[in-house]
């Protein structure tokens, strides 16, 4: 076994067509993505002897790569939920640094909100009723109901108030507005969100991400090709993933996210500290899981992320630490699992490529440290990526 390590880069990224896409399938959105990370990168597919897919087919990814015409030598079908990109990258991280990969692909694609309108049915939202969740599920414990549960105790423990969840929507949603390709773009006020239909209380429909189309690709590569590459690289200098249950029942405490795990793990490995990081894209299916991610991550104590995310903090114009800068799962885009989404955002503002929304440093430079956090399931699972140009 090779004991060598070698610094890893992200060398390509790309969405695909996202949004509504209903004249795709996808795995046309899995290889639009690809194709499009891999001109990014300036680099062909002959270079690519690792593959990473989940989420589409038996196989996967053997079927996904087929399609793709790859005949990987490494491969990862890891699936643990939303966190599963940012788990993907670790491992593939860690598989090019010891140098059993050379450059690995990761790509997901989804038509979840084709599927919704045409009436196709896309998956038990409960995970189904097998093993320990079938003492659940009889009980109605639907996915929102599990996040929104979490979240109501998190009011109830800190005193977080509905009006500072709203908070989120709203700056996520100006965020979005200067994305041409989010879904949303017009902004939103507190009131807005508050007075909007009760999907699982206290969440009203604002405070849930939108359904959409769309893919992503992410090509990470040995350092030796980085000079190949027509793109600037962005390294990946720490990683952590963690698995903290499955059933509500098993969960410790429902004010703490595994991103307190996964999040620690990575920091100590890239050996910085929250202070030291310019943005974050974190995994937004529901505005509180923000909150409580800049908790555990660190970026403030426990219990003060209701205050913490007042006064335009996240906001890229203006905000001391702008979160989900492309406009998150709550307005621009969440095709079923966003993890890769947050990798393909959090590498275009390293590199100074996102345009409108760029972040740019009090000397006018693009920001040097970003983090990617996903989570999974209902706080079941958490990966946390930290890049540097």
């Amino acid at each position: 076994m090779s004991t060598r390590r070698r610094r890893v880069a992200a060398v390509g990224v790309s969405l695909s067509d996202c949004g509504r896409v209903a004249d795709a399938t996808p795995y046309a959105l899995h290889a639009q993505a690809a194709r499009r990370a891999l001109a990014d990168a300036g680099l062909g597919r002959e270079v690519v002897d690792g593959f990473a897919s989940a989420g589409l087919g038996t196989l996967a990814p053997a079927e996904v790569a087929e399609y793709l015409g790859l005949r990987p030598t490494w491969v990862d079908s890891t699936s643990v939920g939303g966190s599963t990109w940012e788990v993907m990258a670790a491992h593939a991280a860690d598989a090019i640094a010891c140098g059993h990969a050379e450059a690995v692909l990761l790509v997901y694609g989804s038509t979840a909100r084709a599927d919704i309108r045409a009436g196709r049915r896309t998956g038990d939202l409960s995970f189904g009723a097998r093993g320990p969740l079938q003492f659940e599920v009889p009980y109605g414990h639907t996915l929102i109901a599990k996040y929104a549960m979490a979240a109501r105790r998190h009011m109830i423990e800190h005193g977080t108030t509905i009006e500072q969840l709203a908070e989120v929507a709203v700056q996520t949603r100006a965020n979005a507005a200067l994305n041409p390709d989010a879904m949303f773009r017009e902004p939103v006020t507190v009131d807005d969100v508050l007075s909007g239909p009760m999907i699982a209380d206290p969440f009203t429909k604002l405070h849930c991400c939108v359904r959409s189309d769309g893919g992503a690709a992410v090509l990470l590569a040995a350092e030796e090709y980085v000079r190949d590459c027509r793109t600037a690289p962005v390294w990946v200098l720490g990683t952590g993933e963690h698995v903290s249950h499955a059933s509500l029942s098993q969960w410790p405490d429902f004010t703490v996210s595994p991103a307190a795990v996964s999040g620690r793990l990575a920091f100590e490995r890239a050996g910085v500290g929250p202070a030291e990081i310019d943005f974050a894209e974190i995994y937004d299916a529901f505005t509180y899981m923000t909150l409580v991610t800049l908790e555990d991550l660190g970026f403030c104590a426990k219990g003060e992320g209701g205050a913490f995310v007042e006064k335009g903090r996240l906001l890229v114009a203006g905000g001391a630490l702008p979160v989900n800068t492309d406009g998150g799962g709550l307005s621009a885009q969440h095709p079923g699992m966003r993890g890769l989404f947050l990798l393909v955002e959090a590498v275009r503002q390293l590199r100074g490529e996102a345009g409108a929304r760029q972040i740019r440093t009090t000397d006018g430079h693009p920001p040097r440290l970003g983090l990617a956090s996903g989570t999974g399931g209902w706080f079941c699972s958490s990966g946390t990526v930290i890049l540097g140009r």
